[in-house]
């Protein structure tokens, strides 16, 4: 069903989106709270940061903007790495396609607005029956939105008053870890996450960023190898 602008009301595939994100939560406030904390000790004010998250909603965007502001980076710079660290949303948005291409144009916008790794791994996961993945996805949407921006308000309400050296930052690798690891079911999926991780280590010195972008097109590229590689094997018995 195509839910148009004055029919969007919220159905039980709204509710089910939401629980199945609630999970995810714990995960998410650290990470957030670091963001805001980061924001505050750049230089930015409470209001501005808050501003900041509600505008931009960019998670590792916001953070590494934040040290590249701090560090007085040139602006030119700053959005470009921005805008690298965020290509993934471009293969996110891809396969988010055939989903939002049901709602109205309306509602597209917010709908990409609030698109973000957590709630786009709660969608790919969602049941194959789910019947309403629009709603799905923006029951999913509202608690990643609401979780962010509290943990963002309460960093930034903190952040003048935490040490600039304690190392908050290991909840922002963390919070990606607890969300990658149980979606890893199969070989390839395995294979793809350990190359992944090993060539955007690997290529840490990368300038703005690339290692993650070298890492990821390395990890598909092994997983989708792989993932033939066994369709072929399972082809040549049942011919066999």
């Amino acid at each position: 069903m195509k839910p148009s602008a004055a029919s969007f009301s919220l159905s039980p595939s709204f509710w089910r989106g939401l629980r199945a994100f609630l999970p995810l939560v714990p995960g998410i406030l650290p990470f957030s709270l670091v963001t805001g904390v980061a924001a505050v000790q750049a230089g930015f004010s409470p209001v501005q940061s808050i501003f900041f998250s509600v505008i931009g909603f960019a998670g590792s965007a916001q953070l590494i903007a934040s040290q590249m502001f701090k560090s007085g980076t040139p602006t030119i710079l700053i959005l470009l790495s921005a805008l690298v660290v965020n290509l993934r949303f471009a293969i996110y948005s891809a396969a988010m396609l055939p989903v939002l291409s049901r709602a109205s144009k309306l509602w597209r916008w917010p709908l990409a607005y609030v698109l973000t790794d957590q709630n786009f791994a709660v969608m790919a996961a969602r049941p194959a029956d789910e019947l309403n993945p629009v709603q799905y996805y923006a029951g999913a949407s509202a608690v990643m939105w609401l979780t962010w921006q509290l943990g963002t308000v309460a960093g930034a309400l903190l952040g003048a008053g935490i040490p600039a050296a304690w190392p908050l930052d290991f909840a922002v690798p963390l919070s990606f870890i607890a969300l990658l690891v149980p979606v890893l079911k199969t070989r390839p999926q395995l294979l793809a996450a350990l190359v992944s991780g090993a060539v955007a280590v690997a290529a840490h010195g990368l300038p703005y960023r690339l290692n993650l972008m070298v890492g990821a097109a390395c990890g598909i590229a092994v997983g989708l190898y792989v993932q033939n590689l066994r369709a072929k094997s399972v082809n040549k018995d049942v011919q066999a």
